[in-house]
């Protein structure tokens, strides 16, 4: 049974019926970027993906990682697709020819990054991270220190990495002890531990550009004093030649539940007194400057957690459609009644349908907001750009801790789907189900994501962005409103908008209250509905799209836009009405949570 990744006619779908990505290239910037140009990159993308990239994700987890005398080999298969990665340019699809990408639109690098990360995300960190690094060194560093590193960055000469955590600050990064003390040269020296660093040390390059978060002496404390600098694995000359080793030691390696294929290392770095550093953008500013990184990163990660679970959904359903197993329901009493697909069997329809609506919605939002990065740079006016730039803050919480969960929920009912064979190792259900569960945790636990929505996205700009956002969904409600057939589905999609408008108002308040803790004590409910409210938006867009494009479809498309129709019929009648109860939960802001005592919780 052949494993699945992402239903290219839904990625079709998204990219040319739902954002019409094909009209960017009537821009100068993406003059290039034609339908035909565009589904061309997808299907090379698709096509390494299914051939190169996927016969590895099994055998990296079974490799995993190796660590002896302070060395780390990735598994084997890794170098060889390294190679091809970077010989197709994809790791800075979207960045600028000059530096060594492709210049392409963010969409469609994000239907792109769909197939490689269902193929092998523990794979994808290294060359993800390597842009994520690359785009500090673009955004903040100095015209040489762009020349130096830049390009062999892009190009995946170099790989780099993202070095916040340690072991005592843990999420809390302004409680970070690394410290960096100017030297006569200009350069900073460099001393601190750093763990949980994917990608930190392995044998796929040789040189890894590590961005790294530390106190100068005299700073001020928490995160107003936070610096960051560039420390390279090898030290870098003016001439872009390789120096000494620059004191930057891997002490070790995590045994993990899952991404195995990935190395996530402690890291010393000045253990001996000689780590250097460059600084990065501007002194006590390097937390502003990272959460460019964090920013992507969040986005990426939601998009790894997503991928697991189409993969894990398309897998179920190609078993539920070959899987023989009982009898039809209505011919339970026939005898002679032969065995039939588990996908006859309603309940199994019903997980399979709650699948295929979440992954769908969770497809459109993502690429969504790589389609309004796209927005932002092209358009001239700056209070649009403003809006788009607005959206995408508003929805990176919810593209990263909403989807992460409902993925791994996903995940776990495409396990369900399989039965017993989902639980042993043959089947490639349970490694996406365990490979997916650090996408809760990391670039900021989902508990962090909420409280970001709350306190930060909520009243930002004095709720300019929540409500342009409630305007783009508002505009697509009022589009299904004129279809006959939807507008009950957007009734029910409005009444939950509005519900939202006034939970949304009652958090912002009790935040600002001496409630405050009781109001982020709901704040993960509150993204919960907030992401449920997005999906129901996300799925009336498609839609209205398909009814439009259903008139004069061909009898092949006919079930894919039915699809859409149906879909949207479970989530509206299935999912919301328990959305609108969640929401009057919230509204009662129970402060049992808050109230209990410490030893009330019991455990001695």
């Amino acid at each position: 049974m052949a494993q699945q990744i992402a239903d290219r006619r839904d990625v079709d779908f998204v990219l040319h019926e739902q954002l019409d990505v094909a009209q960017f290239s009537a821009n100068e910037k993406f003059e290039e970027f034609n339908r035909k140009t565009i589904d061309l990159v997808v299907s090379e993308a698709r096509n390494l993906a299914i051939k190169e990239i996927l016969p590895t994700q099994k055998i990296a987890d079974e490799e995993g990682c190796r660590f002896e005398n302070g060395q780390v080999t990735v598994p084997e298969p890794f170098h060889r697709l390294y190679d091809l990665f970077c010989e197709g340019e994809w790791l800075a699809t979207s960045e600028d020819p000059q530096w060594g990408g492709q210049g392409m639109p963010r969409t469609v690098a994000m239907a792109c990054a769909d197939y490689f990360n269902g193929a092998n995300y523990a794979f994808m960190m290294y060359p993800g991270l390597t842009h994520g690094a690359g785009k500090l060194v673009e955004a903040f560093g100095t015209d040489e220190q762009k020349k130096l590193f830049l390009k062999n960055m892009f190009t995946g000469k170099w790989t780099g990495t993202m070095l916040l955590t340690e072991p005592g600050a843990g999420s809390d990064v302004g409680a970070l002890e690394t410290t960096a003390v100017k030297n006569e040269d200009g350069t900073y020296s460099i001393s601190g531990n750093k763990i949980f660093i994917s990608s930190g040390e392995h044998d796929l390059v040789e040189n890894i550009i590590h961005p790294v978060l530390a106190r100068i002496e005299g700073a001020p404390a928490g995160t107003k004093g936070i610096s960051l600098f560039i420390v390279p694995k090898i030290w870098v000359n003016p001439d872009g030649s390789l120096g000494e080793p620059n004191d930057v030691v891997c002490t070790g390696i995590e045994e993990k539940m899952g991404i195995h294929g990935n190395s996530t290392c402690s890291l010393t770095l000045g253990g001996k007194g000689k780590c250097r550093g460059l600084l990065l953008g501007e002194e006590n500013k390097g937390m502003r400057a990272m959460f460019l990184m964090m920013n992507e990163a969040r986005l990426l990660v939601g998009m790894q957690g997503f991928c697991c679970s189409s993969a894990s959904y398309l897998n179920a359903l190609d078993y539920a459609r070959q899987r023989l197993q009982g009898k039809n329901l209505l011919q339970m009493m026939d005898k002679s009644a032969p065995s039939v697909p588990i996908i006859q069997h309603p309940d199994v329809r019903r997980m399979l349908l709650t699948m295929k609506a979440y992954v769908s919605g969770m497809r459109s939002l993502l690429y969504y907001v790589g389609f309004c990065e796209d927005m932002k740079h092209l358009t001239d006016d700056e209070a649009m750009a403003d809006k788009y730039q607005g959206l995408i803050e508003v929805l990176t919480p919810i593209a990263k801790g909403y989807v992460t969960d409902r993925a791994f929920d996903l995940c776990n009912l495409g396990m369900q789907v399989y039965g017993g064979y989902g639980y042993i190792r043959e089947y490639p259900q349970e490694q996406l189900m365990r490979d997916c569960r650090i996408t809760q945790i990391y670039e900021g636990t989902n508990g962090i994501q909420a409280m970001d929505l709350l306190g930060r996205k909520l009243g930002m700009k004095k709720g300019k962005p929540v409500m342009d956002l409630f305007g783009e969904i508002q505009a697509v409600i009022a589009q299904a409103k004129k279809v006959e057939s939807l507008q009950a589905a957007a009734e029910k999609v409005e009444k939950a908008l509005n519900k939202l408008g006034e939970i949304a108002m009652h958090m912002g308040a009790t935040a600002m209250s001496p409630k405050v803790l009781a109001a982020f004590a709901h704040a993960y409910p509150f993204m919960e509905v907030s992401g449920d409210v997005v999906m129901a938006w996300m799925l009336l867009w498609r839609a209205v799209v398909a009814d439009e494009k259903i008139k004069t479809a061909k009898k092949k498309d006919q079930d894919f836009y039915d699809g859409q129709f149906k879909q949207l019929d479970f989530f509206v009648q299935s999912i919301l009405p328990t959305t609108l109860g969640k929401i009057e939960a919230i509204r009662n802001t129970c402060e049992a949570a808050i109230e209990i005592s410490d030893e009330a919780f019991g455990g001695k």
